[in-house]
């Protein structure tokens, strides 16, 4: 959510904005950013893993399982 100051702002400038801001949550989301940026534990199997392939899983799937856990690691 995005709160604007409609009193300061056109809303042509409001407009702009949110294109702005959805361009830029558009790139920074890709999945290939996301596996570089996430990391997968496994409590189950006592394992941290950094591997695309698992990582893609994971991000893909409609159901989680349980005790696996995405880390963010920055």
């Amino acid at each position: 959510m995005v709160l604007f100051n409609q009193d300061l702002m056109t809303p042509q400038a409001i407009e702009y904005e949110v294109v702005w801001l959805h361009e830029l949550l558009y790139k920074v989301e890709k999945i290939e950013n996301l596996i570089t940026a996430y990391e997968a534990i496994d409590i189950n199997k006592y394992r941290v893993s950094n591997k695309p392939q698992l990582l893609r899983k994971i991000f893909r799937s409609k159901q989680s399982k349980p005790f696996l856990f995405l880390n963010n690691k920055n």
